[in-house]
Formats: C-alpha cells, structure tokens, sequence
C-alpha cells in the first residue's frame, strides 16, 4: 500500500545494516552463479522462520548484481549466525569457496553497519513500507521533522 504523506521511520536502540550481495561476471557460467544466488533465499527463510536470531527485516534486489539490504538488532547476532555451524550461512560460504573461490566467475560482498541513535535519518513519500520503515516503525513527519537535521536529532536517544 502506498502511503501518499511525509513519512519518517524509527527503531528504538541500536541495530546494525548489512548489505550484502553477488555480481554474476561470466553469465554463461550458470553452474558457477546459480547455487550462489540460491543459498541467499535459503538463509533468509532460515532467519525469518527463526527472529531470535535477530534479523529484523530483508529485502532483496536480483539483477546482474543482486542486494540484500538488510537490519539486525545487534552485531553479535549477526556474527553468530555467520559463525553457526548449524546455520545456512557457513555451508554456503565454504561451498562458495570449494566452487568459485577466487576463480573470477562470481563476486561477492558485503558490508557492515552499526547504527546507533541520532545517527541516522529517513524519509519516504508515496512509497509503501520500505527498508527501516520495514524493520521498525512508520511515523509521519511532523513539520518540526521536515529537515533531516531535524529527524537526526529525533533519532537520537533522551539523555
């Protein structure tokens, strides 16, 4: 549903943004890319199915470079998971390694951040719920809001 209004999003405490992502270099290749790409909704169905794990929300972009934007509550949670023996990640990433390697087929990456409060800041008009408004919460804009120096320091948590 798409929200025609000013609307600005909030998670209470800390959490943490993790990009993560593939890009397919030899299409051709689909031996190579294909078990890569699907090992990414595997995992996402694991942590869905599982919110103790702490992943808050996902969303995920398929292209020649595919995206997962994703938030967790906390970092320990997200290295727990990446380091769980029981878990889809780490079959995954050795699989990924044995395959592919560094043999230039297939890239990988990801990237890693702490949010704190006061640090960050959003907006979103006529769009549906997306990305943080997912994993927290909508609010409209108020019009002591309307700046993002004004939602940064709305953000930031009572002293």
């Amino acid at each position: 549903m798409i929200h025609p209004e000013r609307l600005t999003a909030r998670l209470d405490g800390d959490f943490v943004v993790f990009l993560i992502g593939m890009r397919i270099n030899q299409p051709l290749k689909l031996h190579k890319w294909f078990p890569v790409a699907a090992a990414m909704p595997r995992m996402l169905k694991e942590l869905k199915q599982q919110p103790e794990r702490g992943l808050l929300h996902a969303d995920l972009w398929v292209a020649r470079t595919i995206l997962v934007l994703q938030y967790w509550r906390s970092m320990e949670q997200l290295l727990a998971y990446a380091k769980d023996k029981e878990a889809e990640h780490l079959p995954a990433w050795r699989a990924f390694n044995r395959a592919i390697g560094t043999d230039g087929s297939v890239g990988i990456w990801h990237e890693t951040y702490a949010v704190s409060s006061g640090t960050y800041e959003n907006i979103y008009v006529n769009m549906p719920p997306f990305g943080l408004g997912r994993a927290g919460s909508l609010r409209s804009v108020a019009e002591a809001h309307r700046s993002a120096a004004a939602r940064l320091r709305a953000t930031k948590a009572p002293e």
